[in-house]
């Protein structure tokens, strides 16, 4: 995952922010437990989102407790006081997702990044084995997604719309699992996910933007909006308010179906996180760095 999906804390109570890093702690220790020390670096934001969500629909809460860092033993966290299944269903999300990232980037033009998945490869492999036998459902669609989106951006000329479905889709399925089959709540979580994956990706390409054009890379928004490595500031500023107006309409119809899910604990940080961290983000990536590059 890409790390878009955070609350903005100043609007957090202090009851709901300890409350989201306990969620943090917990999956960060059954990442560990599910899969070894070093799966914990796939620890993200986006899933700790999801077990959140997960775990808010449920009737029952276990409620915190303190203990010590896994990492830190010098620093006190809070964790869930039992492990949680949805816990468990996060974790190898994670790990899943991330043997595909690693996978991606072995063929990534920047040395670094190649290098950094030359050497995780066989640690997130192993991973990725136990997850896929714990979950094959869970692989199935993240394999299914990842061939699809590799389709897509070979075609030519990129179509953003095109690009964001295997996304969209994925976390779509990836949602609808964690609900009874057929049931109004499993079509309303596969909506909220499908909107949630078009805006990941919508971001993750927007936010990449100005570096695709530099090295010449392709970017669905670069294509649609016409731009090139030779485009003006005032090109790609218009392309940015491009980007902006489509993550907007896509946050709407987001929104839209998480109104309908009904939410036993944590809503109100799950609302904090769609309405108001993720426009954050977008006027930090889009907006932020231009106005910086202005006041230097």
């Amino acid at each position: 995952m890409f790390g878009y999906i955070k609350p903005l804390k100043p609007e957090l109570l202090v009851r709901e922010y300890e409350q989201y890093k306990g969620i943090y702690c917990s999956l960060c220790r059954q990442l560990g437990k599910s899969y070894g020390v070093l799966s914990r670096l796939t620890l993200s934001y986006d899933c700790t989102f999801l077990a959140m969500l997960l775990l808010a629909r449920s009737s029952r809460c276990p409620g915190f407790e303190q203990g010590k860092c896994v990492v830190n033993p010098l620093k006190k966290c809070v964790f869930l006081k039992e492990e949680q299944p949805e816990l468990v269903f996060a974790a190898a999300l994670s790990v899943i997702m991330a043997y595909y990232k690693i996978r991606d980037d072995l063929h990534d033009p920047g040395a670094l990044e190649k290098a950094r998945a030359f050497l995780l490869w066989p640690v997130a492999a192993r991973a990725r084995k136990k997850a896929a036998r714990d979950f094959p459902d869970v692989e199935r669609v993240v394999a299914d997604a990842m061939r699809q989106q590799d389709a897509a951006e070979r075609e030519s000329p990129l179509r953003v719309d095109v690009c964001a479905d295997p996304t969209a889709r994925m976390l779509s399925g990836i949602l609808s699992l964690a609900a009874e089959k057929d049931s109004p709540e499993q079509r309303v979580l596969s909506q909220f996910g499908y909107f949630l994956g078009r805006w990941v990706y919508l971001m993750d390409a927007a936010d990449d933007l100005p570096k695709d054009l530099k090295r010449g890379a392709a970017n669905p928004f670069a294509c649609t909006c016409g731009l090139t490595p030779q485009s003006t500031p005032e090109q790609i500023a218009q392309a940015q308010e491009h980007c902006n107006g489509a993550l907007n309409l896509t946050l709407s119809q987001m929104i839209a179906a998480m109104n309908l899910l009904d939410f036993q604990h944590f809503g109100s940080i799950i609302r904090n996180i769609v309405c108001q961290g993720l426009p954050e983000m977008q006027k930090e990536l889009l907006f932020e760095q231009e106005r910086e590059k202005d006041n230097v």
